[in-house]
């Protein structure tokens, strides 16, 4: 298949985008990109590659923006319930932490779906991920975390991995069993920690080698943040999980800085997000490293809260930065990542073309994937989508609806994403 005039082919090529390199979206007017089966073969302007191969069938993008699929390297995306009420409570005036500290917060969610038919957390979590799918997501990284005991725990990650197999969004799993400490460990963190180092990574290992052998290790993340996990426990848990072979991921300065950005760097974390609190020192540790710094505006949004990720400073200290969702039930029930593209552009101030790099190429490093999708490259996975309008500036610009008019995914058109 041969996709025709693109107004602008947003190609990305040549990798994660570090500190000032951000926004190269290397733009080919009128170009054309060759697909054949799930994986790109070549790309090029139209007349070349129509009068390279006349006989190949064409999709025709007619003036319109071509790009890579978006990737969101951040969601709490498989769950059961609904906090709403929490959302009133912090709009009377109580905070996160202290809703959180009231029964509510994530407990709330794990109670939910702890409680929920696995029938229902697949539901309700595919209506979310066909969504996210119809507004451009084409790979999202998916956490686990809601469950905060080893069967529950492992339910979700069954889910992730079913949901994954059915598709069309091609998702990256993570074990998240110190999101929380669960209501039976209530003032006992450290027994908690224990038993997630003695038993329950174990057992994320030996239910993966069991039931899917041949795929690599999910990520392991921990949330570092005063009143859940310090930054001892957190290195203990990680450690632990390094030394089984799991790559890592961490929350860190939500709320308070707590050094977990340094750690993340020195444990060669594939990312650390949140990130709103963090020192000028830890973001120069990052910057100094391969870890991607993961920018999650639509929770400070959610929250009300006035800051958010220090993109600027992160760019300037040559930092990788990635955008995500976030999507959770507590503080951000949103999955469209052209919404987070806008309002980073906003609240971050980042540039359109910015914002973009950061949703693709640096995305797809922050779960390890830069190698097969972020780019339009020959090589590389069959993941784009076809805007609706002929300039990329207007994900920014425009927001509250929906410009993804056709997303391909593996090389298989979804027209309007309607098939999702």
């Amino acid at each position: 298949m041969l996709i025709t005039h693109a107004s602008q082919l947003i190609t990305l090529s040549g990798g994660p985008q570090r500190g000032s390199d951000l926004g190269r979206l290397g733009i080919m007017e009128d170009g054309a990109v060759l697909i054949r089966g799930s994986s790109i073969v070549e790309t090029g302007r139209t007349a070349e590659l129509l009068a390279k191969f006349p006989a190949e069938e064409t999709l025709e993008a007619a003036g319109r923006v071509v790009m890579p699929g978006f990737v969101d390297p951040h969601t709490h995306v498989v769950w059961a319930g609904s906090r709403a009420k929490e959302f009133e409570m912090r709009l009377e005036g109580k905070s996160y932490m202290e809703i959180m500290a009231a029964g509510g917060g994530i407990n709330a969610t794990v109670q939910a779906t702890r409680e929920a038919a696995y029938e229902t957390i697949l539901g309700q979590t595919r209506s979310r991920l066909n969504a996210m799918f119809r507004n451009g997501t084409t790979t999202a990284e998916v956490k686990t975390g809601y469950g905060l005991e080893t069967g529950a725990e492992l339910v979700q990650l069954k889910a992730i991995r079913e949901l994954d197999h059915e598709g069309p969004l091609e998702l990256a799993p993570t074990f998240l069993g110190a999101h929380a400490v669960p209501p039976e460990y209530s003032g006992n963190v450290e027994g908690y920690v224990d038993l997630l180092v003695a038993k329950m990574i174990p057992a994320v290992i030996a239910w993966w080698q069991e039931n899917c052998p041949a795929e690599p290790l999910p990520f392991v993340d921990v949330f570092c943040e005063k009143g859940v996990f310090d930054l001892e426990q957190t290195r203990r848990i990680l450690s632990c999980a390094k030394d089984q072979g799991f790559p890592l991921k961490l929350h860190v300065d939500e709320f308070e800085n707590l050094g977990g950005a340094s750690l993340a760097a020195e444990m060669s974390a594939a990312s650390a997000d949140h990130l709103v609190k963090t020192s000028g020192e830890d973001i120069r540790n990052l910057a100094q490293s391969d870890t991607v710094a993961v920018a999650l505006p639509c929770t400070p949004f959610g929250l009300g809260d006035p800051h958010y990720t220090p993109a600027k400073e992160i760019i300037a200290a040559g930092g990788l930065l990635a955008l995500a969702s976030d999507i959770n039930p507590g503080t951000a029930w949103c999955g469209n990542m052209q919404f987070v593209i806008a309002l980073a552009c906003r609240a971050m101030g980042l540039t359109p073309s910015q914002a973009i790099a950061a949703a693709t190429i640096n995305a797809a490093a922050a779960i390890r994937r830069a190698d097969r999708i972020g780019t339009l490259e020959p090589g590389k996975q069959a993941d784009l989508l076809i805007l609706s309008t002929d300039d990329y500036r207007d994900l920014a610009y425009r927001f509250g609806g929906n410009l993804i008019q056709t997303v391909i995914k593996k090389g298989v058109i979804y027209p309007s994403a309607s098939q999702a």
